[in-house]
């Protein structure tokens, strides 16, 4: 668990290669869906759970615009307003590219591969969201960091209780197209990282 879930980083931030993250990604996530394919828990009553994702999802993000108004005021609506078209983009890529092989790595996987050692809810949820704060070290800011653990925090109550990774793919996707809406996906871009660091 240490070796994927730290070391994978850690590897990539090494290498600084374009292509090197979502190659490594997905590579990760095509593997741990053949380890666990015949392991994979039944959702339970993922339809009661979709009302609950939107209900939270338009107070938190609500929070989350409001901050991003507040402390980078220069940055806010950056992508609908000066590059509308590579914002689209954004919105329809980012869930089919990169939400998918997240949450099967750090929810699906470690929720499945590691719950012998595991072995209660609290410490499912802890790991998960540790695991998905700190691959995010490859962005160098602290902003992306503390985002992605509390996400990831969030994500993995969700899953432990309802075990659906379409739900869990869904309410990543709708955080996450709406930091790079509101300005904030500038701290989730590795180019801008990479060059810098």
């Amino acid at each position: 668990m240490l070796a994927l879930f730290a070391g994978g980083p850690l590897v990539v931030l090494a290498l600084r290669r374009p292509g090197i993250l979502l190659a490594a990604l997905w590579l990760g996530a095509l593997l741990a869906l053949f380890v666990t394919r015949h392991q994979l828990p039944h959702p339970h009553q993922p339809g009661r759970e979709v009302k609950a994702i939107l209900l939270r999802f338009g107070l938190l993000g609500s929070v989350l615009t409001f901050c991003a108004w507040w402390f980078w005021p220069t940055h806010f609506l950056d992508l609908p307003r000066h590059r509308p078209g590579f914002w689209l983009l954004i919105l329809l890529l980012y869930p089919l590219l990169s939400v998918w092989p997240q949450e099967m790595l750090y929810r699906a996987f470690l929720f499945t591969r590691y719950a012998p050692v595991l072995r209660t809810a609290p410490a499912r949820i802890a790991a998960s969201a540790a695991a998905f704060g700190f691959a995010h070290v490859i962005f160098l800011n602290w902003i992306a960091i503390v985002l992605t653990v509390a996400g990831g925090a969030l994500f993995a109550m969700d899953y432990e209780r309802h075990r659906s990774l379409r739900l869990s793919c869904l309410e990543h996707s709708l955080y996450g197209c709406l930091i790079f809406t509101i300005g904030v996906g500038r701290f989730f871009y590795t180019g801008a990282a990479w060059h810098h660091g």
